[in-house]
């Protein structure tokens, strides 16, 4: 028998994270992806803090208990701002988060102007402060944290888009000042880019912690040597997505939306594993 591929868990509250899978695929071509959502709590922003650690850890418990993986992402700004140190305590396989890229975007920003989307939740937490302070300190910040964006990239699945001047509304705080790059803060946002574009034609850069995740995990496999000798990433076969699994219903069209960030989806699960 060959070598098991290297096998990834992306950790979500909903869809967001195939955002983040699909940095993964396109720097580790040859990884298997397991995708596992919450989308039964969703939107985790809403829900007690004790509530997310409680349903992440045994979430991610009982599928580890079924599919062995070699790297766990948390790929919801919410989650990992609680959930990381819990889960970390109670697994050896490597956990990665996701913080809002404050930090390439003051490195990136020619204006000093920068623009922050996240969730009301993210906008309003002290760490999103801290960033700031400690990596923006000489810039303009301006946060947006408006509620329809993740509804909005949740309900592409389906194949509903947003409306462009409902999108453009949201954006206008940020065209008001006149900002030259945006830090996408939650893992939905990446999803409505080419609407978010539309709304400010003017933004230079656009940045997100996806291929940030991306370069972590790929480190990761190699210090675990899973990526060594010559099975290079790019050497295996095109990666699939063994089986993505929502704690709630599945949302309709998940399959072809996967397939068009260019990840097959092997299997789609319904209310798994059942917490109750």
């Amino acid at each position: 028998m060959g070598k098991r591929h290297p096998r990834v868990l992306v950790f979500d509250s909903g869809v967001g994270g195939f955002s983040v899978a699909a940095c993964i695929h396109r720097a580790l071509p040859g990884a298997e992806l397991l995708y596992l959502a919450d989308n039964e709590a969703f939107p985790y922003g809403d829900q007690p803090e004790q509530v997310v650690i409680d349903r992440c850890c045994a979430l991610i418990d009982l599928s580890l208990q079924e599919f062995h993986c070699d790297v766990i992402v948390i790929a919801c700004n919410t989650a990992s701002t609680v959930v990381l140190p819990h889960l970390r305590a109670r697994t050896e396989v490597p956990v990665v988060g996701v913080v809002p890229a404050i930090k390439p975007a003051s490195e990136c920003t020619v204006s000093r102007k920068v623009g922050v989307l996240a969730t009301p939740a993210t906008i309003k937490r002290p760490y999103l402060d801290q960033l700031i302070k400690d990596f923006a300190g000489d810039c303009e910040v301006t946060r947006v944290g408006n509620p329809n964006l993740v509804r909005w990239a949740e309900e592409l699945v389906s194949g509903k888009e947003p409306e462009q001047s409902l999108v453009s509304d949201a954006m206008l705080p940020l065209h008001q000042r006149g900002v030259d790059t945006v830090v996408l803060g939650c893992t939905h946002y990446p999803l409505l880019l080419s609407w978010l574009q539309r709304s400010l034609p003017g933004v230079a850069f656009w940045v997100d912690s996806g291929e940030a995740i991306a370069r972590r995990v790929t480190y990761l496999l190699q210090q675990a040597g899973r990526l060594s000798g010559a099975e290079t990433p790019a050497e295996l076969p095109g990666a699939v997505v063994k089986a993505a699994c929502f704690s709630g219903p599945a949302p309709a069209g998940i399959a072809s939306f996967s397939a068009g960030l260019g990840m097959a989806v092997a299997e789609v699960r319904s209310h798994w594993p059942s917490l109750k």
